[in-house]
């Protein structure tokens, strides 16, 4: 494309200063506190999609936040790319670690990104890199370039599990009638190693409650002879994993995709340092399933954590309880085959089965998706990569993830296209970590590259 260079560099201060403003907000959709930022956000999104070019944009309500939904269509015999996002971020706790306020950006240099990096909650996942394909469109329409239609569809649930979404995404089909889907919630493996996302897990979060006495007991007069709630779900916790880190819940890896030795060999030709990568999250040693390596325990092979656990006095100075209840916040990634409503129940039901006598064990599911793998043989795969390797000078390789985008499956599900994931972001972002941050360098990349995606996929389709 012509110019695509030069006018990413004329226009990157002002660039910059519209994503700050975006970032400034805080439309954190976990807490209904901020649930008039949530809707100033969706706002701002539909004025940007606006004056990037679109002919039609409008705010969809749902049961929840809304989608800001915007189209550009030149011409119906062309191929239509479906462009999500997400405008809503994580909370930014605990706020003590930051280094500046989450929703106050400034952009200051880091080992990994000398020309500087924006901090702020929000600037990787998802609003930086959402925001880089508006600035693509509005690129393509200003210069006369856009090759084909180009539909957004940019939500503000997706930290909360995308709940409304579906409902939406089944209501409109015709609306949403695409040839392809590009995201850009995912990252790539280093700054000089472009990479795009071939898969995803799948994810199923719940959380359990352990109920022992009807009320705080005297750790004195009742300590010893009262089931402590606390230290059950401790105990029924540890008990998930094995020695060697195999996850012991009956029948979760009945399903699971043994990748064949040439797949797992294709996989390590990533560049990958074990030194560095311990040495950037400083631990003296990895941890993990026995027989794998680091990069295929979170990529390929499905996981159990406690996301967060809590019971009983935790304020200044000392409490002698033995708490009535304790809790935990669990979540697993799943791996393609694996039927996260599936794997919820198998968890319930183990979790439930190993709970002593004296203890009362609830177990609530909260949200969950399925993994997806995407065919590098696609035409949406080959646009995408002929689009990095124009602009870093080298073939991207694929990959696959660890995260989880649970409404990718579904999208193939009901709108019968298959999604190219074309991250920008690092591992060293700290995205849902406080100090989150995405590098100006893979920002301005991204708006130079996603515009050759359009083109390439445009020219493969006729």
């Amino acid at each position: 494309m012509e110019n695509i260079q030069s006018y990413v560099n004329q226009h990157k201060d002002r660039f910059l200063s519209e994503l700050i403003e975006l970032l400034k907000i805080p439309s954190i959709s976990a807490d209904s506190a901020y649930k008039k930022d949530v809707l100033s956000t969706a706002e701002a999104v539909k004025t940007q999609l606006e004056a990037a070019g679109c002919d039609l944009v409008e705010i969809c309500e749902t049961n929840g936040y809304p989608i800001v939904y915007g189209e550009k269509i030149i011409d119906k015999n062309l191929p239509t790319v479906l462009v999500y996002g997400h405008y809503d971020v994580q909370p930014p706790d605990p706020l003590e670690l930051w280094t500046s306020p989450p929703f106050e950006p400034v952009i200051k240099p880091t080992e990994l990104h000398p020309e500087g990096a924006i901090f702020a909650r929000g600037a990787c996942d998802d609003k930086g890199q959402m925001y880089m394909h508006v600035k693509a469109m509005e690129f393509m329409t200003n210069t006369n370039q856009l090759p084909c239609n180009v539909k957004f569809m940019i939500e503000g649930e997706e930290e909360v599990g995308s709940e409304n979404l579906g409902d939406f995404v089944k209501a409109n089909h015709e609306k949403l009638k695409n040839d392809v889907i590009l995201i850009s919630d995912t990252g790539m493996i280093a700054k000089d190693v472009p990479s795009i996302t071939t898969g995803l897990r799948g994810l199923s979060y719940v959380e359990v409650e352990v109920t022992g006495p009807n009320r705080d007991l005297h750790s004195g007069l009742y300590g010893g002879a009262v089931a402590n709630p606390i230290n059950v779900l401790t105990k029924m916790i540890a008990s998930l994993h094995d020695d060697n880190n195999h996850i012991t819940i009956p029948g979760f890896y009945d399903k699971v995709e043994e990748l064949s030795k040439e797949e797992r060999a294709q996989m390590a030709k990533a560049p990958f340092s074990l030194e560095n990568y311990k040495k950037a999250l400083d631990i003296d040693a990895v941890y993990g399933e026995e027989g794998y390596t680091t990069n295929e325990r979170n990529s390929i092979r499905p996981t159990l954590d406690v996301n967060g656990i809590w019971g009983g006095y935790i304020g200044e100075g000392a409490k002698t309880v033995i708490a009535s209840k304790a809790y935990a916040k669990i979540s697993m990634r799943l791996v393609p085959n694996q039927d996260w409503k599936e794997i919820t129940d198998l968890f319930k039901s183990h979790f439930e089965s190993i709970a002593p006598a004296g203890v009362k064990v609830k177990v609530t599911p909260h949200h969950g998706g399925q993994g997806y793998v995407t065919p590098i043989d696609s035409i949406g795969y080959q646009a995408a990569s002929k689009a990095y390797s124009d602009t870093f000078g080298k073939t991207p390789i694929p990959q696959r993830s660890g995260g989880s985008i649970p409404i990718v499956a579904l999208f193939e599900q009901e709108l019968k296209s298959k999604t190219i994931l074309m991250g920008f972001g690092l591992d060293s972002d700290a995205i849902h970590s406080p100090n989150e941050h995405f590098g100006v360098w893979n920002y301005l990349k991204g708006i130079e590259t996603i515009p050759l995606f359009y083109k390439y996929f445009t020219e493969l389709s006729k």
